[in-house]
């Protein structure tokens, strides 16, 4: 398969090792590298991005291959991942860089983030607060956060709508 086959796609859910480790498990999802989008430093260390300080949020960068599984199922899971109704907390953790959020890679994608989290409200009686903005810098994370869930033999993950 060649490069050009491939899409990215950026989600913010809370903590990025269960968004990493839930949506790796998708067919089409070729790799997952969780890092750090939407503040203001660059290149911005894990403890930075904790301190709430650098307007990060916790992320998980997804290469797909769209004749695979479409920008929509991924966004489909996005909204099973987490509880987008609630603002910078996912279950136990809280800040912004827990915040949820849509980065989008183009106006295609964030014309069907929109149409998605329209058609998801249906199934939260909160609002949802989910942000949806284009996706600016990516920060990798520190190696060990990636893949951080198999590193550590641990199964399932950290967010509440699993």
């Amino acid at each position: 398969m060649s490069e050009n086959e491939t899409e990215l796609a950026t989600f913010a859910a809370g903590c990025f090792w269960g968004v990493e480790s839930s949506l790796r498990r998708l067919p089409g999802v070729i790799d997952v590298v969780v890092g750090y989008v939407g503040g203001a430093k660059e290149n911005p260390t894990y403890q930075e991005v904790c301190s709430g300080r650098t307007g990060h949020a916790e992320a998980a960068q997804v290469t797909f291959d769209p004749s695979i599984v479409s920008y929509r199922q991924l966004l489909d899971a996005f909204w099973q991942l987490h509880d987008p109704t609630t603002m910078n907390r996912q279950g136990a953790d809280f800040g912004t860089q827990y915040r949820s959020g849509i980065f989008t890679h183009s106006e295609v994608q964030s014309m069907e983030a929109k149409t998605s989290m329209e058609a998801a409200q249906s199934e939260f009686r909160k609002p949802i607060v989910t942000q949806i903005e284009p996706a600016g810098t990516y920060w990798p994370a520190e190696e060990y956060h990636q893949r951080y869930f198999e590193k550590k033999g641990i199964e399932g993950g950290c967010h509440v709508r699993l």
